[in-house]
């Protein structure tokens, strides 16, 4: 009998097992790695992205702008919404970086006062704060509205006192670029008080829903179209102007641009200057009646552009974007004339014949 140990023969299981848990490990390493890089790479790109522009354009800057965040809104409802208010520039980051910190879910509804110089981050946590829950009203001033249809609307819905409205629209100190240097004239903010619905505090002055308004406008009236004006070598008063007489001429959409165009050539045309717009004439009347007599036309106003050839003095009422859009963007064709068909549309012609057949056909309702 041998009673010595037999050796102990290897299998290469426990190698194995040792192989595999130092590949378990290092992975681990690579992940928290690639983790940890990945999260300091994202922070360098949200500097990289908030700062050289973002922070450079916001330097200087301490305006408080006032946002209101909806019960229930989404960060995608959110970003949008501080993106349409100036905050911030890349919606997409904002929702990244508030996935990253948790936030998401945390923002509280109501008024809140953010300030231009803040950051993504800042911007969140003032979101996060809970904020006093003031009584508001809502107000809706209709395209083509003019300003003595805006006051008479809000005076009857009790929310300003109509004369103090009219003094401060004439007489107020308002610091926004298209309102400087126009031409002295009656309704001073006429074409400039943007046409949307508005909800503000029932506190709210006169002077708060007029720079509410003239804040809608500056949001609307983008850099873009300041560009487009002074390429047409046109003001944005001439560009307002013209806006609003294509927003009382045109009643479908789909037409402003034609009815630009026809004002615009009229405006470059030597046989016709006049752009004899009807509803220039209605505004001197202030009588929006279908049909004007010759007597109508031969009203004495600044605005009448039967009398007067080019753009009246200044704009007529309130357009919307699309009429401001269009004013700017005209449709590429040689259209000098229009005649209006019962059902809102146009019909447009090149010569004055076809614009008197057309003219003659609307009578006889074909």
């Amino acid at each position: 009998m041998n009673l010595s140990p037999e050796p102990v023969r290897k299998n290469g299981k426990g190698k194995n097992f040792f192989t595999l848990l130092i590949k378990v490990v290092i992975s681990c390493m690579i992940i928290a790695s690639l983790i940890v890089v990945g999260q300091y790479a994202f922070k360098l790109g949200y500097q990289y992205v908030q700062d050289p522009k973002d922070l450079e354009e916001k330097n200087g800057e301490n305006n408080i702008i006032e946002v209101k965040i909806p019960k229930g809104a989404s960060t995608r409802e959110i970003a949008v919404i501080l993106k349409e208010k100036g905050l911030i520039k890349y919606p997409i980051l904002f929702r990244v970086v508030s996935k990253i910190n948790r936030n998401d879910g945390k923002y509280q509804q109501g008024i809140h006062h953010l300030n231009t110089a803040m950051d993504y981050e800042a911007i969140m946590a003032e979101l996060q704060k809970n904020v006093e829950k003031k009584e508001t009203k809502r107000f809706t001033i209709p395209e083509g509205f003019e300003f003595r249809q805006i006051v008479e609307k809000l005076a009857n819905e009790k929310l300003i006192d109509k004369e103090k409205f009219i003094n401060i629209a004439e007489n107020g100190d308002f610091d926004y670029p298209f309102l400087k240097n126009l031409p002295k004239r009656e309704n001073r903010l006429e074409g400039y008080l943007f046409p949307d619905t508005y909800e503000v505090y029932a506190d709210a002055t006169e002077e708060d829903i007029i720079k509410k308004m003239l804040d809608r406008f500056e949001q609307v009236f983008n850099q873009e179209y300041y560009e487009k004006a002074k390429a047409l070598n046109m003001t944005v008063d001439e560009v307002v102007t013209l806006a609003s007489i294509i927003e009382r001429e045109a009643q479908v959409d789909k037409e402003r641009p034609l009815v630009s165009a026809v004002f615009h050539n009229r405006l470059k045309s030597k046989n016709y200057p006049y752009l004899q717009s009807c509803a220039t004439v209605q505004y001197i009347l202030k009588d929006r009646k279908k049909i004007l007599t010759d007597e109508d036309t031969k009203t004495p106003s600044p605005y009448n552009t039967y009398l007067h050839p080019g753009l009246p003095i200044g704009p007529i009422a309130s357009p919307g974007k699309a009429s401001i859009h269009a004013a700017l963007y005209p449709a590429d064709v040689d259209y000098l004339f229009f005649v209006a068909k019962d059902d809102g549309t146009h019909i447009y012609s090149k010569t004055y014949a076809e614009h008197l057949k057309a003219v003659s056909k609307v009578q006889q309702g074909q």
